[in-house]
C-alpha cells in the first residue's frame, strides 16, 4: 500500500531560485511540507518568515540537519557546496533534491549515488527544462514519430548576461563557486534534452570556449559544442554575449523537422505545415516555478519507492551524462576544439540515459 505520510522537509538556501521558482511547486501540495530552511546569509530570515511562515529558521546547515523530524531536504545554493551538502544530508539518512550542476565530477557523483542507495535515500536533480511546454510537446512529437528518426539538432541559448543572483552577487561568474560560465550554467540543461530528443546517449563531444565580451569575467562567456551521436549530430551555442535574449531550436528528422522558435512551435512533414504557440517563451526568466511542480512529483515518487525498499537511480544517468559533457567539452577547447570521445555510462546502462527524468 502507497504511504501517505506527509514528508516534512527543509530548503537549503533561499536564492532567487529558491524562493521563486521551488517554494511555489512546494506550497501547493498536500503530501510534503516545508518545516525548515537556512542561508549563510542571515538577513534572508526575513525571506524565510515572508514566504514560508511555518518553518523554523536555522542559522547553520548543521543545526538544520541536526533535527530529527526531516524526511528531505531542497539544495538550493550555488554548485561548490552540492558535494558536501548531499553527502551531509544522505548521512542524516535523508532524501535529498538538488539543484544543477549537481555536482562536477563523475567520481564524485558514483560516491553519492552509491551512499545514496546503500542509504536507501534518493537523491535527485533538478532537469526542469525537461518541463518546458515547447520542449515537452516536441518530445511528445518525436515519440509520436510526426518527423522519423532524429538526425540533426541545433540549439541556440543567447543571453546578454548571466542571471545575477539573489542580493546581485555574482557567483555565475566565479569558477570557484559555479565551477565555470555559460556551458556550466546552460550547457547541463541542453546536455539531457537533446539525448532524450535523439533517443540515445552521444558517443563524442567537440567544443570552443571563449570570451566574446565579458572580458571581466574569470569564466567562459560562449560555447559552441558539438555531439556526435551514432546516427545524429547535435550543434550547440551559448552565449551571456549576445544583443538580445533568446532561444531557438530545430530538430530535423528522417521524415520532417520541428523548429523551436522561443515560444512558437513550427512542425513541418509529410502532413504539411503547422504552427501552435507554446508559452511561456523558453528566454523568460531563469526560475519557472511552472516547470518546478513536475520536478517535485518525480522526486516524491522517488521518496516513496526508495521508503518502499525499491531505490531507483532516477535522474542520475541524466547528471553524469551532463558532467561527461560538460567535462569533454572543457577537455576539447583545451585542445583546440578537438572530437573526443566520451566514457561509457557508469553503473548504468545507455538505454536507460535520456528517459528517466
Amino acid at each position: 500500500m502507497a504511504s501517505t505520510r506527509r514528508l516534512r522537509g527543509a530548503v537549503i538556501g533561499l536564492g532567487n531560485v529558491a524562493v521563486q521558482g521551488h517554494l511555489p511547486g512546494w506550497c501547493v501540495r498536500a503530501d510534503a511540507v516545508l518545516v525548515a530552511a537556512t542561508d549563510a546569509n542571515p538577513a534572508r530570515r526575513a525571506e524565510c518568515q515572508a514566504r514560508l511562515p511555518g518553518a523554523s529558521w536555522h542559522d547553520s546547515v548543521e543545526s538544520l540537519l541536526a533535527r530529527d523530524d526531516l524526511d528531505f531536504v531542497d539544495i538550493c545554493t550555488p554548485p561548490s557546496s552540492h558535494g558536501a551538502l548531499i553527502d551531509a544530508a544522505l548521512r542524516r539518512s535523508l532524501h535529498v533534491l538538488c539543484e544543477k550542476p549537481l555536482v562536477g565530477s563523475l567520481a564524485e557523483l558514483e560516491s553519492l549515488a552509491r551512499l545514496a542507495e546503500g542509504r536507501g535515500r534518493a537523491l535527485h536533480t533538478v532537469h526542469n527544462w525537461h518541463h518546458a511546454p515547447i520542449v515537452a510537446a516536441t518530445d511528445a512529437l518525436v515519440r509520436e514519430g510526426r518527423i522519423g528518426r532524429v538526425r540533426e539538432v541545433t540549439w541556440r541559448t543567447r543571453r546578454t548576461q548571466p542571471a545575477l543572483a539573489a542580493g546581485g552577487d555574482g557567483w555565475r561568474v566565479d569558477p570557484a563557486t559555479a565551477g565555470g560560465g555559460v556551458l556550466t550554467d546552460h550547457g547541463w540543461h541542453v546536455s539531457y534534452v537533446i539525448p532524450h530528443w535523439v533517443g540515445a546517449r552521444p558517443t563524442a563531444v567537440g567544443a570552443r570556449l571563449e570570451t566574446r565580451r565579458h572580458h571581466r569575467f574569470a569564466v567562459e562567456d560562449t560555447a559552441t559544442v558539438r555531439l556526435h551521436f551514432p546516427e545524429a549530430l547535435a550543434d550547440v551555442e551559448l552565449t551571456w554575449a549576445a544583443d538580445a535574449r533568446e532561444n531557438h531550436a530545430r530538430v530535423l528528422g528522417t521524415a520532417g523537422e520541428i523548429e523551436l522558435l522561443d515560444d512558437t512551435l513550427v512542425v513541418t512533414g509529410p502532413g504539411g505545415r503547422e504552427r501552435r504557440p507554446c508559452p511561456p517563451p523558453l528566454s523568460a526568466g531563469s526560475q519557472h516555478p511552472d516547470w518546478f511542480a513536475p520536478v517535485v512529483e518525480r522526486f516524491v515518487a522517488s521518496v516513496r519507492a526508495a521508503e518502499r525498499g525499491a531505490w531507483q537511480p532516477g535522474n542520475l544517468d541524466e547528471a553524469a551524462l551532463c558532467i561527461a559533457i560538460e567535462s569533454g567539452a572543457r577537455e576539447s577547447s583545451r585542445h583546440g576544439g578537438a572530437t573526443l570521445a566520451l566514457p561509457a555510462p557508469i553503473g548504468a546502462s545507455a538505454a536507460r540515459v535520456g528517459s528517466a527524468r
